[in-house]
């Protein structure tokens, strides 16, 4: 992508639909007239008067307890420096919508209007009793320290500068598992530091708190090296200017144990790595481009352990594996605020829990056989659903060992179930799957590429490295479009009607006639769909001309499904074609089949859909829980369309024993848990979660999920085929371009385990 439709794209994410990326939404009825008068006046003044009996009470009726406000005043932000407190609002909302998506807590992004620290300090102290907490954000140095200190001296809920504390916190649990592996004893680490501001200060601070000596840290700013005879270093600075004036970033780094990198790009070279000790430390954090390129850095040293500030390099120190879940268990307990114990309590937590075993889910999504603890794993992932269960109790448990906690946990199995239903308000697997995606990505035919919104899918799916595109459709009216769009990229076009395309047309033809001729297909009759842009697609993939295709924005689902069924065969051991829906809800990720082939499956045929659902939740690392539902509950009706509900889950009970299966059982039982283990306590769903529902017949899945999607704006992937020995998947009419390019990742996906499984038999 160009920069100015880079700029462009960037702008429209933030202007459209509705300007902005988060919203205030009602957490109560408000319906009717007494919901109304419940929620402001006369109502209102019942919590009014009890908070103003006890304060405390504001967090028993208000929203308080679940709040934090993303302050700044815009004088340093990102990499943009100094550019004022309205320029800085989209970055905020950015830090509430991570605070929201990955822990739950509500932001409200305050953007404030002076750059004098006492007129900073008495305005957040003045709009405090909103708050139950205070996340301050980029504010430059050294005025964020003093701001910092004063507000956590002088109020009451925990307030924490992220951009300090964050990445001090993330990076010293990498530094902890790194001088394990390296053998290292932590008080005898000699450290490097390039860079000088308030992140390697905070670093340094809590480096120092894990046990390095102070007198073996020399620091380095854009001036040189920190030392006695500097005059215009801060007292902050001051406290490491232990170096040797006029000593050399190379000079110091000669047996240096770790290297710390929070300044500029390309700076370290591979002399300095290699004159540094054995098994040496790298944290080379600068973004976009760390001070050491990855690969030049391990191929200098094999025995080096390096971490950046870079999803696509091991070991990423990102500060979302810490704020959002120190401010969740800070929130939790009500702590005063968030002291030493409680970041220790963070650094500790992350520092084990890569050292634990990974979940397949994880494992799926950073496309590994099996993430292990080691000199590539020495901190978690940020998709790592435990990441919350984790770090907020820890943390939470250090603010009460400490003394700050106000509302102490007694039950804390209760508070990691509730932590865990945090977890479905996002849609963290739609970023699972298109992460997973781009580890290996396929050529993905697109045959409806001269339409608008097909080729914005393709290419957003190129640009994020999802697939390499193939763009199928009129080559004249693709490059006119791609012109509009600014679209440079020099992808492969492919006009199946003209004739550049005449040799492959007619082989196509010749093979599909062969396969068909005693089914009523002649010649003449392939040759003909051969120039139909999805039997032209399909035998692409059939031939490995592509991995995978999509299709079907612009035409009926049924006529785009015959073609696939024509010319793709069914996958080994599989007896019948199915879809399933994934749909991202509240509760988490849920697979509705069958949402598009078959209109009145037989038991035979639900028990055979229910299996293949199943199998394609475990490819997504979703353990399936499933319900066959009807209208009916557990034989309470004698109608066939139960009856053969019952037949499935009979016969799935007696050869699937392992899989976790029951019904005929209505949709709101089988999705409320307490009420299917009050009426049903016999069944296997009782007291779990059920994400997998598999319905009688096409009207009831087919309508179920675009109620979903349209009523209550649930997001649909799908429908993905289940089937198929090829990766080919269907639109539905109409799908938006997100839902293209997610259907693209799944589609990526499929051939990614398709090639697996290939290859596993060879």
């Amino acid at each position: 992508m160009n920069k100015d439709s880079k700029r462009r794209e960037a702008l429209l994410y933030h202007a459209k639909p509705t300007p902005g990326k988060i919203q205030v939404v009602p957490t109560k009825k408000y319906a009717t007239q007494r919901d109304l008068s419940l929620a402001y006046s006369p109502g209102v003044a019942e919590p009014c008067l009890e908070i103003a009996k006890d304060v405390n009470n504001v967090y028993k009726y208000t929203a308080k307890g679940n709040l934090v406000a993303v302050i700044t005043n815009g004088t340093a932000v990102l990499g943009l420096g100094d550019i004022g407190p309205e320029a800085s609002k989209p970055v905020m909302e950015g830090k509430g919508l991570l605070f929201k998506i990955f822990a739950d807590i509500d932001v409200f992004d305050i953007e404030i209007g002076t750059k004098d620290i006492e007129e900073f300090i008495q305005t957040v102290k003045n709009i405090a009793p909103t708050f139950g907490g205070i996340n301050l954000e980029d504010i430059k140095a050294p005025e964020s320290f003093e701001i910092e200190r004063r507000l956590v001296e002088e109020l009451n809920i925990p307030v924490m500068h992220d951009d300090q504390h964050g990445t001090a916190i993330i990076s010293s649990a990498a530094l902890l598992n790194a001088l394990e592996l390296a053998g290292k004893q932590v008080e005898n680490t000699k450290l490097v530091v390039s860079g000088a501001g308030s992140a390697a200060l905070a670093c340094a601070n809590l480096y120092v708190l894990l046990g390095i000596n102070p007198d073996n840290i020399i620091m380095f700013d854009k001036d040189g090296v920190l030392s006695s005879d500097r005059t215009d270093l801060s007292l902050l600075q001051q406290k490491y200017s232990k170096g040797k004036p006029g000593i050399t970033l190379g000079e110091a780094l000669k047996g240096a144990d770790v290297f710390l990198g929070l300044s500029a790009g390309n700076i370290l070279t591979p002399e300095m790595l290699l004159g540094m000790a054995n098994d040496p430390i790298v944290f080379a954090m600068a973004n976009p481009n760390p001070e050491i390129e990855y690969n030049l850095a391990i191929s200098t040293r094999s025995d080096l352990i390096m971490a950046t500030g870079r999803s696509d390099y091991p070991n990423q120190v990102n500060n979302v594996l810490g704020f959002p879940y120190i401010f969740r268990g800070a929130l939790d307990v009500r702590a005063t605020k968030i002291n030493e114990a409680m970041k220790m309590a963070a650094v500790k937590a992350l520092a084990l829990l890569a050292k634990e075993s990974v979940p397949e889910q994880v494992n799926i999504a950073y496309g590994e056989i099996k993430l292990n603890f080691g000199r590539d794993y020495i901190i978690p992932k940020p998709f790592d659903p435990r990441l919350i269960s984790i770090v907020a109790p820890a943390v939470a448990k250090a603010a009460m060992d400490s003394g700050v906690a106000l509302n102490p946990i007694t039950d804390w199995e209760k508070y990691e179930e509730e932590l865990l239903g945090r977890l479905g308000n996002d849609n963290k697997m739609v970023r699972l799957i298109t992460n997973r995606a781009k580890i290996e990505p396929k050529r993905i035919v697109f045959a409806e590429a001269d339409h608008l919104d097909v080729l914005k899918a393709a290419q957003i799916a190129f640009e994020e490295g999802i697939c390499h595109p193939i763009l199928l459709g009129s080559k004249e009216i693709i490059l006119e479009l791609k012109e509009e769009l600014g679209f440079y990229a020099d992808l492969e076009i492919i006009d199946p009607k003209i004739k550049e395309e005449d040799v492959r047309r007619n082989n196509f033809a010749n093979k599909y006639w062969k396969s068909r001729k005693r089914k009523g297909i002649s010649l003449y009759d392939a040759q003909k769909m051969m120039r139909e842009r999805n039997y032209f697609a399909a035998m692409m993939v059939n031939e490995g001309d592509a991995d995978g295709l999509v299709t079907g924005h612009s035409r009926s689902y049924s006529s785009v499904v015959k073609p696939m069924l024509q010319l793709i065969d069914k996958a080994a051991g599989a007896s019948i074609i199915a879809t399933t829906n994934m749909m991202m809800t509240a509760r988490g990720p849920m697979f509705l089949s069958d949402t598009a082939i078959n209109i009145d499956p037989s038991a035979d045929d639900l028990a055979k859909i229910a299996i293949m659902t199943a199998k394609t939740a475990r490819m997504f690392g979703v353990e399936p829980v499933i319900a066959m539902v009807s209208f009916s509950n557990f034989g309470s009706s004698s109608s066939p369309k139960a009856s053969k509900v019952r037949e499935a889950v009979a016969y799935l009970h007696e050869h699937h024993p392992d899989l976790i299966i029951d019904g005929e059982v209505q949709a709101d039982f089988a999705l409320n848990q307490e009420m299917l283990k009050e009426k049903f306590p016999f069944s296997k769903l009782a007291g779990k979660k059920v994400n997998t529902l598999i319905f009688p017949n096409l009207d009831s899945a087919n309508i179920t999920y675009k109620l979903l999607k349209e009523l209550n704006k649930v997001d649909s992937i799908g429908p993905i085929m289940l089937g198929l020995s090829k990766p080919v998947h269907i639109f539905q009419l109409g799908a938006s371009v997100e839902e293209m390019v997610n259907m693209t990742a799944i589609a990526v996906i499929d051939a990614q385990e398709k090639q697996k499984k290939k290859l596993a038999k060879i």
